[in-house]
């Protein structure tokens, strides 16, 4: 994974003339295709005043979970931490939602707008312990640009 190229095509797609929604569209399908075992990307942002996050763009096999309340599951627990959530087995950890018997890890990663988390990026991969301090350090600045255009 080059995260200089990576982050590069990011900001092109942050600088295009597109939708909000469109944009974050493209991050998700950049991602999944350019880093192999990212095989689930998608974006959870909170559901108005609820203390639930809600789906919203994703590139991937379908999923149930569409609505998580804050503190279930990996994404719901960043909700509440404030904090990245790298699981590198998903079988090790007991407030997980299975999103389906071939997720074997997941990385969680807040977006904060002023302040405050809003949302969230999620990576599921079909590989056990497959995540390292690069894959934090992009996603981390994947979420400070998609911020700025919130």
């Amino acid at each position: 994974m080059n995260i200089d190229i990576l982050q590069g095509q990011v900001d092109n797609i942050i600088a295009t003339e597109i939708t909000t929604s469109e944009k974050l569209q493209n991050i998700c399908d950049l991602l999944e295709s350019k880093i192999s075992y990212y095989d689930w990307v998608g974006f959870y942002f909170k559901n108005g005043d609820k203390n639930e996050l809600k789906l919203a763009q994703y590139t991937g096999e379908e999923t149930e979970h569409t609505i998580i309340p804050f503190g279930k599951g990996i994404c719901g627990q960043v909700a509440v931490s404030n904090e990245n959530f790298i699981v590198q087995d998903v079988s090790e950890q007991d407030n997980y939602i299975s999103c389906g018997w071939k997720v074997k890890s997941e990385i969680v990663i807040p977006i904060f707008v002023n302040g405050e988390n809003i949302g969230q990026i999620d990576i599921d991969s079909h590989t056990a312990n497959p995540f390292t301090k690069k894959d934090e350090e992009l996603l981390e600045y994947i979420c400070k640009k998609v911020s700025l255009i919130l």
